[in-house]
């Protein structure tokens, strides 16, 4: 039997009431903790980039061959997890599937967090961060345009198009909610300041009839960028010939990678927040289950992927690309990486076709854990220990961290866990409106 995605028969009134409140409720201890937390880890990552900017990229652990690490690690993981958001609000709506409704705002907020993070790490990784805009095709008397055949212009496209087309879709969905704020939220400023974001929303038929209209045309327009943002990254990586890196899998493998992680991280941070602001009644063991069931169908894809590589590094007959993945790989200095990578992808993941594993909430906590430090690890693997193993053995060296590279890592999570918290304090982060209209299809039995 189907399990329900909303529990019991809530009015619209009460649904409203239980979804809004989180917004003017006072903040708890827990939250503060959490702040308190977030903000620590957001001053460290800032100080990074102060000495970063002040004394230079040298204070990272980069070296000769290994110049790309830490800083592209964590761009392409964190663009990796903004994935799954766009994912299940765009490409789940045009698809028609119901139980996107209740997380998919949630997701959509996560998405912008992570983007932001990885968009800084390119800007970092520049050197002379403050030429950035020389990345933007801006109008200029001295003739001098970006270079398209680098990797950084794709980058800085792909990345400005995909965190517009995200926020514009994520404040489009909010409208209807920001009007019910305005008109219930305690105090005049706040009803000022929810009714300016609600664009004068009123409800009527004809507004409703654009606004749908809209928001699907942005699904439609966001749809294919999910395809489109991580092949660009990947591309990156592919038209290197560097071995590990020349492979024409690489597009379709990051895009999986990244809906894997997505989903994992969309896991870690719903299951806490649904149990603390208690919304089992609206984020049902369903939703849980279909996310899980994602995870798990998308690791498979990865590990297609993983068989697929080491398929065409020995068929390839290239003696580079053999010693790469059947000895460096496994072997070489930092190999415990390439290990970790191997079991927290491949193997956790299994735990899911467990109905009992589904279930459970600390079970399903630890394994969204474990894969999004799995997906960290297999870009560590593609970038470092790809270059740490080149053609010539007289160049390899190993890469090892600095703390300013761990400390930007670690940074950036409490910067991303800042925004999200702020998020959950000032908006509905459950869609109210989509999940009224939800209940009551599903009392007329189209559910």
């Amino acid at each position: 039997m189907t399990e329900p995605l909303i529990l019991g028969k809530p009015s619209d009134r009460e649904l409203s009431e239980q979804l809004l409140s989180v917004v003017w409720r006072p903040q708890s201890r827990l939250w503060s903790l959490a702040f308190g937390a977030a903000g620590a880890g957001t001053a460290l990552f800032f100080y990074c980039v102060y000495v970063t900017f002040t004394t230079g990229i040298g204070t990272w652990g980069n070296n000769i061959p290994v110049g790309w690490a830490f800083g592209i690690i964590n761009f392409v993981w964190w663009v990796g997890i903004g994935h799954a958001g766009t994912f299940i609000s765009a490409i789940l709506l045009l698809l028609e599937q119901p139980w996107r409704t209740s997380i998919n705002r949630f997701a959509e907020g996560m998405t912008l967090f992570a983007v932001i993070q990885a968009a800084m790490f390119p800007v970092l990784h520049l050197g002379r961060p403050w030429f950035a805009y020389w990345l933007a095709p801006y109008p200029s008397t001295l003739q001098v345009w970006p270079q398209f055949r680098s990797a950084l212009p794709w980058d800085a496209a792909a990345i400005t198009t995909y965190f517009t087309v995200s926020l514009l879709f994520w404040y489009v969905g909010l409208i209807p909610d920001f009007a019910s704020l305005r008109d219930r939220a305690p105090g005049r400023l706040r009803r000022v300041i929810y009714g300016i974001f609600a664009l004068g929303w009123r409800g009527s038929t004809r507004q409703l009839a654009h606004y749908r209209l809209l928001y699907v045309l942005l699904a439609g327009l966001a749809t294919p960028l999910v395809v489109s943002v991580h092949s660009i990254v990947s591309s990156d990586f592919a038209m290197g010939l560097t071995p590990g890196w020349h492979a024409t899998i690489f597009p379709p493998f990051f895009v999986a990678g990244a809906i894997f992680s997505g989903f994992a991280m969309v896991l870690t941070l719903l299951l806490p927040v649904r149990r603390i602001f208690h919304l089992e009644n609206v984020v049902t063991q369903r939703h849980i289950g279909a996310l899980a069931k994602m995870i798990l169908v998308t690791a498979w894809i990865v590990i297609g992927a993983y068989i697929i590589e080491f398929f065409a590094a020995w068929y390839s007959a290239s003696e580079y690309e053999s010693y790469q993945y059947f000895i460096a790989r496994p072997t070489a200095p930092g190999a415990a990486v390439f290990w970790v990578q191997m079991v927290c992808n491949a193997v956790v993941p299994q735990l899911l076709w467990s109905r009992r594993v589904r279930e459970s909430g600390i079970a399903l906590w630890i394994i969204s854990v474990l894969v999004n430090v799995g997906m960290w690890a297999e870009r560590y693997v593609i970038i470092v220990l790809s270059l740490q193993r080149e053609f010539l053995p007289a160049r390899w060296s190993e890469f090892v961290p600095t703390w300013v590279d761990i400390g930007l890592f670690v940074g950036t999570i409490g910067f991303f866990s800042l925004l999200f918290l702020i998020f959950l304090r000032l908006f509905p982060f459950i869609p109210v409106a989509e999940v009224k209209e939800l209940n009551h299809e599903l009392r007329k039995g189209h559910g």
